[in-house]
């Protein structure tokens, strides 16, 4: 008797051929949020490259600074809401050195915290035995080897060494020379050139500087509308009437008296804007440390704000909380309605796209044949990740007749039409009450 499974039924010898397949399971989820990118001058790490931090990392090892220097203050008002933030240093500098006898000591990258590091050479504490290399940042001890010569030695995370030779004792060779500069247009360029290839869901853009704010613009437009990228970028005080720009006006000063800039603010709101899931909206979400609105709005002003698409702070009680979670679309039309301005519904709408792409991509694109069999298979995918976001309360009940999935002009295309409901948060409560 024979037997085993089969593709087609043409068996020419009698047995039981059986196969065994799954029952529908839905391959797609919805994503995770929560990555900023953050570009900042500061004065150590790597230059032109991303650098992740999240809650731990010790950011000492990274940049040689504390956690607490106000050269990281970018940085901590991002991490405030972000799972993760990548770092990018736009600049670099001089970079410290310093040479005694034949041994030469780098700092690993340019920037004044390389004037910080010292290194010394230990005695060997037996006869020929060797040397006892320690490498100190601000006089804490960071780094130790053991070595008998120069050519021995490894460099580690903040020093190279180079030179020939025996070693020699030493309390203490200093670095000196390490310089920072400021970041120029190159250097921003630079940065949205390599932004394209990173994977985040907000950038925050930290300048007042009008040109870096339109080439910002100008990037996100081109990620979302041509490379099908749904990120969003944070900036300070402009009305750029796009979906993808969110716009801060005004700062906040922190409970410890530390004033944020508008410019500065962008860290956080681009934090608060990645952490946030697609069923949650910031509208009077509290900026985390913050007290009061530096040179508060008055109700007209903040009116004629939110009509130009602001993302502005208030203070209620003794908290500063954002007033309406908007970006700065303004020009509404018939095919893209005031939704796309709510930064909640926006999410949804990104999740969606961004979601459903990589499922097709990864399951269905070259792997699942385009007849009614397979286009009901995709069917059934879409309708499971809609339910997945009305199970979040994201997006109103669906149903299956909400999705059309049909054969387009040729062989390899599909075509779909659905129609989603994004949920939106209540924002404004009209009530009358009749007294008798």
């Amino acid at each position: 008797m024979a037997g085993g499974t089969f593709v087609a039924r043409n068996k020419v010898r009698a047995g039981a051929y059986i196969n065994f397949v799954s029952a529908f399971s839905p391959l797609g989820n919805v994503s995770d949020r929560g990555i900023v990118l953050l570009p900042m001058a500061v004065p150590f790490g790597p230059v032109g490259e991303a650098v992740t931090v999240d809650g731990k990392t010790d950011v000492r090892e990274v940049f040689g600074l504390s956690s607490l220097s106000p050269e990281l203050l970018l940085l901590r008002e991002a991490a405030k809401r972000a799972r993760e933030v990548l770092v990018w240093r736009l600049s670099g500098g001089e970079t410290a050195t310093k040479t005694d006898g034949s041994l030469t000591v780098t700092a690993k990258y340019p920037g004044s915290v390389g004037n910080k590091l010292a290194v010394k050479i230990l005695e060997p504490e037996e006869a020929e035995g060797p040397y006892t290399v320690q490498t100190y940042l601000d006089g804490k001890l960071m780094e130790e080897q053991q070595a008998l010569t120069i050519d021995a030695l490894a460099d580690n995370q903040w020093v190279l060494f180079s030179g020939t030779g025996d070693l020699q004792p030493h309390a203490g060779i200093i670095l000196e020379g390490g310089t920072d500069t400021e970041p120029e247009d190159t250097d921003w360029e630079d940065f949205f050139t390599a932004a394209k290839r990173l994977t985040y869901q907000t950038m925050a853009v930290p300048t007042e500087d009008p040109s870096i704010k339109q080439m910002a613009v100008e990037f996100v437009k081109e990620m979302r509308e041509e490379e099908g990228v749904k990120i969003q970028a944070v900036v300070a005080d402009l009305e750029a009437d796009y979906e993808g720009i969110i716009s801060v006006k005004g700062g906040v000063r922190l409970s410890d008296g530390t004033e944020v800039s508008e410019a500065e603010a962008t860290a956080y709101v681009a934090g608060m804007t990645a952490g946030a899931a697609v069923n949650k909206s910031n509208t009077y979400d509290s900026y985390d440390g913050a007290v009061a609105v530096l040179n508060p709005l008055l109700s007209s002003e903040i009116i004629k704000g939110l009509n130009a698409g602001q993302f502005i702070f208030i203070e209620r009680g003794n908290k500063v909380v954002v007033e309406q979670d908007i970006n700065t679309f303004v020009s509404f039309t018939t095919d893209k309605g005031e939704a796309f301005r709510k930064n909640r519904t926006l999410r949804v709408m990104d999740a969606i796209a961004g979601d459903i792409r990589e499922t097709f991509e990864n399951y269905y694109l070259g792997k699942c044949a385009n007849d009614e069999d397979g286009r009901e298979l995709f069917r059934e995918e879409l309708f499971a990740y809609l339910t997945q976001l009305y199970e979040l309360r994201a997006v109103e009940k669906p149903e299956l007749t909400d999705i059309v999935v049909s054969r387009g002009d040729t062989a390899d295309t599909v075509v779909v039409d659905m129609a989603v409901q994004p949920v939106d948060a209540m924002e404004k409560l009209y009530m009358t009450v009749t007294v008798s």
